[in-house]
């Protein structure tokens, strides 16, 4: 798949977890920021990101989310006072069927990816979203990949 079989439309980073390691915690307040580009360095995440240089082989180095699923999500649920930022999802698509790139390489703005698996949903979507919003993203959660080049990822 190019970067013509879809749309980037938001891009977000973190410098902090908020649920990962924070089982049974409260999370932390860690906010996700809204970014017009960001640079993607090859096996290692995205500058400024909370996983950047997270462990080697870090399987979601990018998380990518569709905006479809999401505006399907606040349908369904009857949420449309939530940004897309709540999910803690890096980049997201237009136009993409983002469950086919797992096990795929694929070319995005010129950076290569190579798509590990779905970013799965855990508990703490209700909290961040809404009750309901962990089971009804089993299997829409989105898509976690490995950076195979380096490259800038932008806004379109």
């Amino acid at each position: 798949m190019t970067s013509d079989a879809f749309e980037v439309v938001r891009l977000f980073v973190s410098t902090g977890h908020n649920f990962v390691g924070h089982h049974g915690r409260e999370p932390s307040e860690h906010p996700m920021t809204e970014v017009a580009s960001v640079r993607c360095l090859a096996g290692r995440g995205l500058e400024g990101d909370r996983f950047l240089d997270h462990k080697p082989g870090y399987p979601g180095q990018v998380t990518f989310f569709s905006e479809e699923v999401f505006l399907g999500l606040c349908c369904s649920l009857d949420r449309h006072d939530r940004p897309p930022s709540v999910l803690r999802r890096n980049v997201v698509t237009r136009g993409a069927d983002l469950g086919t790139l797992i096990g795929q390489e694929f070319l995005v703005q010129g950076v290569r990816f190579l798509g590990t698996e779905e970013c799965r949903p855990c508990h703490w979507m209700d909290r961040a979203f809404g009750s309901g919003a962990e089971a009804w993203l089993r299997g829409r959660g989105g898509l976690r990949a490995q950076i195979l080049t380096d490259g800038c990822l932008r806004v379109a």
